[in-house]
């Protein structure tokens, strides 16, 4: 393909002409995950080459980060792809021949518990009994009916019923609870564990959306999120590879490592005598100098730029926002920040010498029989294992050796973090004699565990839509700055990317790359009188 190149002689725009004439647009992006990789990957093979890419951490590929140890690859964050029509994850992994290895055994329909092969998941009781096979198809069939009408009252306008508290939990456990006491067929000791069942499914369900508990989660938006049809894949050699491709066309001097950023001045908000230096410093002839924007890094560093895309974390932004932008970000933005949701979902990995689950298991559910009545899914500090809703087999045991890995979510996430391996290892050690009544379960002979919510420079995993924010609100969360209608000055200075920005794709990785891609998109078509490319 022959590659663009941006001319200096076209001038019939509102965007400074002379900027245009005398050299290329200076963009910034900030952040080195898959959302800012692939804004940078499309600017440049745009055209553009004035781009730099900041990263605050020492590697690439923010919250995908695959270890290896021994001879397999663990997920830390990113594990699967969600669906393979149009999912531009899917078609990188598969163009390069990552998904070769995949098999049928590899593949679910739902969003965790991929690893496994396809095996039964055993639901274990906390009095270390195991709830029948029938009990619990009848009770997941159930689960999954009340599942889809959470999704119909925004796929058909459905109005919330205000003892909902437009909250899924609320709904979920209401319904279900109903459904369950007014089963006649039913003994006493059945529902009992069907009621303590509710508690274990929304558990799991809060580690997929990434929230502290589902009663947080918005029922009204909750079936705006778009699931991309076909198999979901894991990548056998790390979904780092997806990030490495990504990055393979970028130079290694666009991305700076170990550059955090301090704030964004924008908007020409930036005193004269910063201006001055950094333009001192920034080796451009005399006459192409003068910018809309300032990135002032760490260490001191003030970047000028014409275009900064901002990529970090959801969670980032909520606890920086106001230090982080200068002049502060409008209101409407402000208000979008901090309605919409992140919370932590970590994983704990525990490896065994030997097994000690069958070979038909593939998961073992914790399910606490004391808390079929509960409201609140929130434990004291020193109770924070009863959040852990599951341990997931990983498969084949000949690429992973004899693995669980376990799901935690929400406050209690943070908790775990603060613990040192050693605790934690003892902790889930203890929970799993308990629960399968097998008092001689050895301790993991290795542990390994994420830390996404103590993690300054993420603050959580992924984004949902919480309870009083709706996907208007993720909207706005993406419309760069300054809004075009209520300004005369440069468009487009500071842009927003990452999973929270798409609408219907947040708390992805293919949302993710098509959120960088959507922001290289605008910078393309603002510019696209200079873009000299074949038709």
């Amino acid at each position: 393909m022959q590659s663009c190149e941006i001319s200096a002689d076209s001038t019939d725009d509102p965007l400074s002409s002379g900027l245009r004439r005398k050299r290329q647009p200076r963009i910034v992006v900030i952040g080195a995950g898959l959302a800012g990789l692939s804004a940078a990957k499309a600017l440049l093979e745009s055209g553009f080459t004035d781009v730099t890419v900041l990263e605050a951490t020492d590697r690439i590929g923010g919250r995908v980060q695959s270890v290896r140890l021994g001879h397999a690859t663990f997920e830390l964050g990113a594990t699967w792809i969600h669906g393979s029509h149009g999912n531009p994850v899917y078609h990188l992994a598969e163009d390069n021949g990552l998904l070769e290895e995949t098999t049928d055994s590899e593949r679910s329909v739902g969003r965790i518990s991929l690893y496994s092969k396809n095996g039964v998941a055993y639901h274990l009781t906390n009095s270390g009994q195991r709830i029948p096979k029938d009990v619990v198809e009848e009770f997941s069939d159930l689960y999954n009916e009340v599942y889809n009408l959470t999704q119909e009252f925004f796929q058909r306008g459905k109005p919330v019923n205000a003892e909902s508290q437009n909250s899924v939990g609320v709904f979920t456990r209401d319904v279900v609870r109903k459904r369950v006491k007014a089963d006649p067929d039913d003994t006493e000791a059945v529902k009992r564990l069907k009621l303590a069942m509710i508690q274990q499914y929304l558990k799991v369900e809060s580690c997929e959306s990434s929230s502290h508990s589902m009663d947080e989660v918005s029922l009204s938006e909750f079936g705006e999120w778009t699931e991309i049809p076909g198999a979901h894949h894991v990548i056998p050699c790390g979904f780092i590879k997806i990030v490495e491709i990504l990055a393979r066309s970028i130079p290694k001097s666009v991305i700076q490592l170990r550059k955090p950023v301090k704030c964004i001045h924008w908007n020409q908000s930036v005193s004269k005598e910063i201006e001055r230096v950094a333009d001192h410093n920034s080796d451009l002839p005399e006459e192409n100098k003068g910018s809309n924007v300032f990135v002032e890094c760490e260490d001191c560093e003030f970047i000028p730029a014409d275009h900064v895309i901002v990529t970090v974390s959801l969670g980032v932004l909520k606890k920086r926002h106001e230090s982080l932008f200068h002049p502060r970000l409008p209101e409407e933005k402000v208000m979008a920040i901090e309605k919409l949701g992140i919370n932590t979902t970590d994983k704990i990995f525990l490896e065994f010498e030997e097994p000690f689950w069958s070979s038909e298991c593939n998961s073992i559910q914790f399910v606490w029989e004391d808390e079929a009545e509960s409201e609140s899914l929130t434990y004291p500090e020193e109770l924070w294992y009863k959040k852990i809703c599951s341990f997931d087999v990983l498969y084949p045991p000949e690429r992973y050796g004899h693995v669980l890995s376990g799901w935690i979510c929400g406050e209690e996430a943070l908790i775990m973090e603060k613990c040192d391996d050693e605790t934690v290892a003892e902790t889930c050690t203890e929970m799993l004699r308990k629960f399968t009544g097998n008092p001689n379960i050895p301790k993991p002979r290795r542990i390994l565990r994420s830390s996404w919510g103590s993690n300054p420079h993420f603050r959580g995993s992924y984004s949902y839509t919480q309870v009083g924010s709706s996907g208007a609100d993720v909207e706005k969360l993406a419309k760069p700055l300054p809004y075009a209608e209520s300004s005369k000055s440069p468009p487009m200075q500071v842009m927003f990317s990452g999973e929270a920005t798409h609408r219907k794709y947040y708390s992805t990785t293919h949302g993710a790359v098509l959120s960088g891609q959507r922001e290289a998109a605008r910078l393309i078509e603002m510019y696209q009188d200079l873009l000299q490319c074949p038709t």
